[in-house]
Order: C-alpha cells, then structure tokens, then sequence
C-alpha cells in the first residue's frame, strides 16, 4: 500500500505517483527511464517503436501513458490579451500564492471544486463550468462506479471519445463542499465567451464582466497517444473503438489510461486482464492475410 493516503489535501496527482513508485520498489520491477516513444509503427507481425533510446521492435504494445502528460487547454477569444496569470490545474501547488489576488476557477470536475475551495480560503473567486454541476448526496460506491465505467465502455465501444469522468460521475457532496457552499464559493456561473486584458466577459449578458488577476483553468487532461499517430487508430466519430482495453482495428495493441480503464475503479482490472489478452494474442499465429504487408 502506498505511503501516500489519499486525502482532500493530497491532489490524486500525489497519491497515485506515490502508489506506482511503492508498487515499484517492491516487485522490482525492470523500468526502463528516461525513454521517450516518438512514433508507434505496425510491421507484418508486430510493431516498430521510435524512442529516446533507439528502435525497438515488439510483438504486441500494451500502452499505459494515460492523460496527466497532456493537460487540455481550452481555446477562448482572448486568451492571449489577458495581462494576468494562467496556469492549469497541474500547475496548482497550494492557495497561498494567489493570496490578495481575483481568482477565476474553470472547470466542473472534482479538481476544479477541490482548488476552488482551497483558495477561496486566501481570496476572493469566481467558479465558472460549461454545465451545471450535477451533485452525488451519497458516496461513490462501487454499484455506483461499475455503472459509470459502463457508460464511458458504451461510447468507446461505439468509437466516440470517452468524454469528462464528472459527465458519468457527477461530483460529491463532501463536509468540505458543504462548507463551502454555505459560505456562496459554488455559486457558478456558465462559462465566459471571451478574455480581457483585465478579466473575462459574457457577450451573451451585455455588462457582465468579471475582473481577474489569475485564471485557473480546471479543464481536465487528453489521452497522451500522439505517439500512436501513425497507426491512423481514430474514426469518424473521433474516438478509437475498443473492445474492454484492445484496440478493435489493431488486436495487439492495448490501451490502459483510455476509456474506462482512465478511472481508478476501471483501472483495478484493466492491467491484469490487458496483459493476459496481450499475451494469448500474440501467442495465436494470426491468418495470413493480416500478416501480409
């Protein structure tokens, strides 16, 4: 178990880096770092990979680069005109910093609201989301969590993105939130259509103007796969279609960090049962048509 507990002070970026790190002094296992991938290429009966370290070849590719690597920034008008600070919410490293300073949080999921609350405890906020927030009285239990991994299996199955985990989710109502809401930090507003050089703007609601001296944008993460780019894996309805972690178009390769194996509840399983499909698939010979180049 990981020395690092999870906590509403310890962001999920801590946590979990702790629990993979424990995991792996204590299996020993053969990590090979720092290796950066470039470029994924399919060959008759395998894969070329394009690294940091040279070319290496595979029989089948089980990739585990998840989204944290890749943090999504919003295009807005405006964005460049604005004379405060931005960061994104992985560039988060406590409330103290914007003590004094109008802070602009947006974003709806889990992060957004943990943030927002911290610094609404130094300074003065403002929330902004795309959507009304969608509260949970209750915890997240696991009936709860086998339903919503289900759902974000659905799309994929269907070759759409997966979309935001908060979308399936929806956000719990903790003692802090609780608080927080008494004192009015939740009470949001739809998001802005446009940045300033000194806050944002709602062309919508003619006078609506909020100034800001620093914009949080709590906008989630992308999958980290542009080194995945040469096997064209996307469709026309912009996602990769899937089967539970294997990629429909390409049986020898898996994703774990994509779909519902992003979320901790899908990840439990997803390792384990991608590594044993892995391994019987390219322990199958394949038919000689797909071998053929």
């Amino acid at each position: 178990m990981s020395s690092v507990t999870s906590s509403w002070r310890h962001p999920a970026s801590e946590v979990v880096a702790g629990y993979f790190a424990d995991y792996e002094r204590r299996y020993a296992l053969p990590v090979h770092r720092p290796v950066a991938v470039r470029a994924v290429h399919a060959t008759g009966d395998g894969f070329v990979l394009d690294t940091s370290e040279g070319e290496w070849t595979a029989r089948g590719v089980l990739n585990a680069t998840g989204t944290w690597t890749r943090p999504f920034w919003p295009a807005y008008p405006g964005r460049e005109l604005f004379a405060g600070r931005q960061l994104h919410a992985s560039q988060y490293r406590g409330a103290e910093e914007f003590h004094g300073q109008h802070v602009v949080v947006v974003g709806g999921g889990t992060s957004a609201v943990q943030q927002l609350i911290e610094i609404s405890e130094v300074t003065s906020t403002t929330w902004v989301t795309r959507r009304e927030p969608v509260w949970r009285a209750e915890g997240f239990g696991e009936e709860a969590g086998r339903a919503a991994v289900a759902l974000v299996d659905e799309r994929v199955r269907a070759g759409l993105p997966p979309g935001s985990v908060v979308s399936v989710t929806g956000l719990v109502e903790t003692e802090a939130v609780l608080a927080a809401r008494a004192r009015g930090v939740l009470d949001r507003l739809p998001v802005f259509d446009r940045l300033t050089a000194d806050g944002v703007a709602w062309d919508g609601d003619p006078g609506r103007f909020v100034r800001a001296d620093v914009v949080l944008w709590a906008t989630g993460f992308r999958a980290a796969m542009d080194h995945l780019a040469p096997l064209h894996l996307r469709g026309p309805g912009g996602g990769i279609a899937m089967d539970g972690t294997r990629v429909v178009a390409e049986p020898r390769l898996h994703l774990v960090g994509y779909g519902p194996s992003a979320s901790t509840i899908g990840a439990n399983r997803a390792g384990p049962h991608a590594a044993r499909e892995l391994l019987r698939t390219i322990a199958t010979p394949q038919p000689a048509w797909q071998n053929a180049t």
